[in-house]
């Protein structure tokens, strides 16, 4: 299923954007494992639309009904499922786009493919929407990554061409819990403040930018993960790309790394309190496709939102004509603050998944 992501530990998202109720299925999770509900509800509440002018206007509780899985707080043993219901959509703003694609997103690909029966209201199954179960599966995983003193955390490195301070060589779960307190998840609050402005002006030029998520993950073991094709990079940039507007996945030092020489580029080893660790982190944390011990460093990249509400040019696919083309609607004139914790949450699942394979699918 081109829905389902994992190997031992599988995830499942279902739904569409205006359908009843999204949800996700998570089966192969450790059973006995404790979830606070509350800090999971927190950790959906960041993600969760119509907070302020800089997001989507649509208003959603994105509180989660489990229907399995969790008994008296824990984990099971069975596929945890669990459902959050649609509540607030407005439908009528996308008739006929089966016919008139809007530029940028998945309607005439979609309309190719099913011949024109998929649900694009509100951007169907293709929506960021589903992101936010994606978050459910990737809160709990957090949690139990955390309680083994495994830490994800994100931030907001760029939009509109303005810069955050990347992350330290050494970030720590401090400096990922002060992040997850703010409102605009940044290390700098005055590029912060920039960002807003940019994305508040391509609000009021009826347009949108895009931006770069920065993810960091501290305290995971050496070793994990296997060469060439399903390797810790492998891994985690197939799930990352699932998430709607990623363009583009780098680690550690990505493609600058092009413009160094390999004596720059190259991290030099040390040791430090008994352990092995390299001077600098332009690897990312992996090498070979497997974890060396130092944090996973890595950037996704978020394009802007594709519905603007600009006048654009597209077709008339009954007729085979250019039109011109007014999107209605309530749409984010940036996704890329809002997908910081969904940036981690896949993350999180992702490294689960690996750690239960070193461990033989338990703990």
């Amino acid at each position: 299923m081109s829905s389902e992501f994992g190997h031992l530990l599988k995830i499942s998202v279902f739904g569409q954007s205006h359908g009843k109720a999204i949800g996700v299925v998570v089966d192969g999770l450790p059973a006995g494992e404790a979830i606070d509900l509350d800090e999971l509800q927190a950790f959906l509440d960041r993600r969760k639309p119509g907070k302020n002018r800089l997001s989507t206007a649509r208003k959603e509780s994105d509180a989660p009904t489990f229907l399995s899985g969790l008994e008296n707080g824990k984990t099971c043993g069975a596929p945890l499922c669990a459902v959050m219901e649609n509540g607030d959509q407005h439908s009528g703003d996308y008739a006929g786009l089966t016919d008139t694609p809007r530029p940028g997103h998945a309607d005439y690909t979609a309309a190719i493919k099913w011949g024109g029966q998929a649900d694009m209201r509100g951007g169907g199954h293709f929506s960021g929407r589903l992101t936010a179960p994606l978050c459910i599966a990737g809160g709990i995983a957090k949690q139990i990554l955390a309680r083994r003193g495994i830490h994800v955390g994100a931030h907001l490195s760029e939009v509109a061409g303005i810069a955050d301070d990347p992350f330290p060589l050494h970030p720590t779960a401090e400096l990922f819990e002060k992040l997850a307190a703010k409102d605009f998840p940044v290390l700098s609050d005055d590029a912060g403040e920039r960002m807003q402005q940019a994305i508040l002006a391509a609000r009021e030029e009826l347009d949108s930018v895009g931006g770069i998520v920065e993810c960091a993950a501290i305290g995971l073991p050496a070793g994990l993960g296997d060469p060439m094709f399903d390797g810790v990079e492998n891994r985690l940039a197939a799930a990352l790309f699932g998430i709607p507007a990623v363009k583009g996945v780098e680690f550690g030092a990505g493609f600058a790394a092009v413009r160094s020489r390999g004596s720059e580029n190259n991290d030099a080893f040390s040791v430090q309190n008994g352990a092995v660790v390299t001077d600098t982190n332009h690897a990312g944390g992996i090498l070979g496709g497997i974890t060396n011990g130092m944090p996973i460093l890595l950037r996704t990249a978020m394009k802007p939102t594709p519905s603007i509400a600009r006048a654009q040019k597209t077709v008339r696919l009954s007729q085979m004509e250019e039109i011109p083309l007014e999107i209605r609607g309530r749409h984010d004139p940036c996704i890329a603050h809002r997908a910081v914790p969904v940036v981690e949450a896949v993350t999180a699942a992702v490294l689960l998944d690996l750690l239960l394979e070193g461990n033989h699918g338990t703990f």
